[in-house]
């Protein structure tokens, strides 16, 4: 397993377990899942986040790492219900919910709800390492001989 899905996969365990955002927990957030932080083209957005996070609107923080990092994702649906924050992200909010392929999550607290979608989102938006063509294997096999198999009679 790449090392990057490692780390998605162990903050959203602490995503899990955690009762509340904090500083600290935040910028772990950011350094293991932000690409565009601190974004020298969107300063005011950086700057934005930093003075969120610096005054402890977790929830702002969250939203406005959002739209820093994943300008394309939505907040389709945001419920609290029974207890629990659930969250969704979507691409198309237009499109109907059986259509939309949108990333749900759910916390006790609205940050952390948000968080974790937002963490979701990253992975699944993550640039794949594959690609569209298969690979050829790049050695023959050592007793690999061309044979013409035309018939000249």
């Amino acid at each position: 397993m790449p090392a990057r899905t490692e780390n998605l996969a162990t903050l959203d365990g602490r995503l899990r377990d955690s009762f509340a955002v904090t500083a600290e927990f935040i910028s772990d957030i950011i350094s293991q899942t932000c690409r565009r932080f601190p974004s020298q083209s969107q300063t005011g957005k950086t700057a934005r986040v930093e003075r969120l996070i610096a005054s402890g609107a977790w929830t702002d923080a969250a939203l406005a790492l959002i739209d820093l990092e994943l300008p394309q994702w939505k907040i389709r649906r945001l419920v609290y219900d029974e207890g629990e924050w659930h969250c969704a992200l979507s691409r198309e909010r237009e499109l109907p919910d059986w259509l939309d392929q949108a990333i749900e999550s759910h916390h006790a607290d609205l940050a952390l709800a948000i968080l974790s979608a937002f963490v979701e989102a990253q992975r699944v938006s993550a640039p794949s390492r594959k690609t569209s063509v298969p690979m050829v294997p790049q050695d023959a096999q050592p007793l690999y001989e061309p044979v013409c198999s035309d018939n000249f009679a």
